[in-house]
């Protein structure tokens, strides 16, 4: 039995742009005996997709944690392949502590280095892609999903979703809260219910912008993943920041509108959608400077 190890630890936009890469490991690989590694926010995703026989948890342990090391070098170790495709620079150290040479990733001494000298200039998506021809693997770029799509609350038909979060260290990839309720009477307005998620760390957050907004639906802290991928593949729209549910929203083909600051370069991250115009994408430096009007016309109503 062929024994194959995939390394994805997070974030969820990062999971979420590797479901086309885990769909063709699995396609290239049908009958291997195929483990991912990931970390604990994603076990349950993982174990509801189709591709891995085995789930394992890193724990990420400190450097200095001999003991913690040894338990996950036992964990790196008796595969016939790894294929890394978190590739930073904690997964990279991985390589070196496994003593595995049959390695995909960008550890250097590896026998399958992804040696592309545009890789940091390269889409997420497309690195991972050209990481993967490199071991014959075909691009996959449209898994079945119905998996992630079945689940969550019945909500009522037609309703937007509002992602008004994102990194909490990085206060600058958000909208301000009052645009985004600004936003939601716009939608009802059109005749959509206005549904919020998010995690239960933005309460304040959704509280504020749910103030202003009578009849939003309130499902911040409220959605685990799998739930979470239900209510997009429902939804008529997503508008959001920078933010890992954006990617699912995207994922799940629902039309999309990414908000952008300077904090990131949506070159290099932009949510992919399933099909043309699927996704766009609004760009500014500042997103203080960006007027609720602008982001509506970006919705494009009625088609």
């Amino acid at each position: 039995m062929f024994r194959i190890l995939v390394i994805k630890l997070g974030a969820l936009g990062d999971v979420v742009q590797a479901l086309p890469p885990f769909a063709a490991i699995r396609a290239h690989w049908p009958e291997a005996e195929i483990t991912l590694l990931t970390t604990a926010p994603f076990r349950a995703l993982a174990e509801a997709s189709p591709w891995f026989d085995h789930i394992r948890i890193d724990t990420r342990p400190r450097w200095h944690d001999w003991r913690g090391l040894l338990t996950l070098r036992r964990e790196l170790r008796g595969y016939d392949l790894v294929i890394d495709l978190q590739t930073s620079g904690r997964s990279t150290r991985y390589a070196r502590l496994s003593g595995q040479k049959a390695w995909s990733g960008i550890a250097r001494k590896s026998a399958h280095f992804h040696d592309n000298p545009w890789r940091d200039s390269m889409h997420s998506v497309a690195r991972q892609r050209d990481q993967l021809a490199r071991l014959g693997v075909a691009e996959h770029n449209a898994p079945d999903l119905e998996w992630l799509g079945r689940g969550g609350p019945d909500l009522p038909a037609p309703y937007a979703v509002i992602v008004p979060g994102a990194a909490p260290h990085r206060p600058a990839k958000r909208w301000p809260e009052g645009h985004y309720a600004a936003l939601a009477r716009l939608l009802q307005a059109q005749g959509l219910a206005v549904v919020m998620v998010g995690t239960q760390a933005e309460r304040a957050l959704v509280d504020t912008i749910r103030a202003q907004t009578p009849g939003v639906i309130d499902l911040a802290g409220q959605t685990d993943l799998l739930a979470l991928g239900g209510v997009f593949a429902r939804a008529t729209l997503a508008v959001g920041n920078d933010t890992g549910p954006m990617h699912l929203a995207a994922a799940m083909g629902c039309r999309s509108l990414v908000l952008f600051s300077g904090e990131s370069n949506p070159r290099l991250t932009a949510p992919n959608g399933l099909r043309p115009g699927q996704v766009r994408v609004l760009a500014v430096e500042d997103l203080r400077t960006l007027d609720v009007s602008r982001v509506a016309a970006c919705l494009n109503w009625g088609h």
